[in-house]
């Protein structure tokens, strides 16, 4: 299967990528930026996803631009919600590009994190991949979470401490008193 893969950041795509490969799927990476924030971190995991794919040969897609502007204003007064905006947003965009590039089917690296919701991501991808006449390969990766971070520190990867948005960093660093 010719698939396109949502990839968020290097170090969450070791894993994914690996099964995939062996699994025989055409694999190419899609790097959404738009929820990243600040846009300094937005450039660090989109320069350590560039080296780190050009090591394992796989081709990225990058976004050109940087729309936080959208992202903020689609989840503000909705912050409980915006896991789920930001899931739909990520696979849509996704989802357009493998429709545009022909791909059978698109996936996410989101899948590899314990951190996500696996129920609502799989959700979320089926009605899109059924929105676009494509497949949405669901596969749970954090099987591999272990080996996934043990990969990306012997590479000394830049390893970002949350999820992107400037919410999940606050609920990151910020501790209540």
């Amino acid at each position: 299967m010719k698939l396109l893969l949502h990839t968020c950041c290097a170090p969450c795509s070791i894993y994914p990528v690996q099964i995939l490969r062996q699994m025989d799927m055409d694999v190419m990476g899609f790097f959404y930026r738009h929820n990243i924030h600040p846009f300094q971190e937005c450039q660090k995991r989109e320069a350590t996803l560039k080296h780190y794919s050009k090591t394992i040969d796989l081709k990225v897609i990058y976004q050109p631009d940087y729309r936080i502007e959208k992202f903020l204003q689609s989840v503000v007064f909705r912050e409980n919600e915006r896991c789920r905006y930001c899931y739909h947003d990520r696979l849509k965009a996704t989802a357009l590009v493998a429709k545009k590039g022909k791909f059978e089917g698109f996936t996410t690296t989101l899948l590899y994190s314990k951190f996500q919701n696996h129920k609502l991501i799989k959700e979320t991808g089926e009605a899109i991949a059924k929105k676009y006449n494509l497949k949405f390969f669901y596969h749970d990766f954090r099987e591999g979470w272990k080996s996934g971070i043990e990969e990306s520190k012997r590479l000394d990867m830049y390893r970002q401490q949350y999820c992107g948005c400037i919410y999940s960093e606050k609920d990151r660093y910020f501790k209540k008193q």
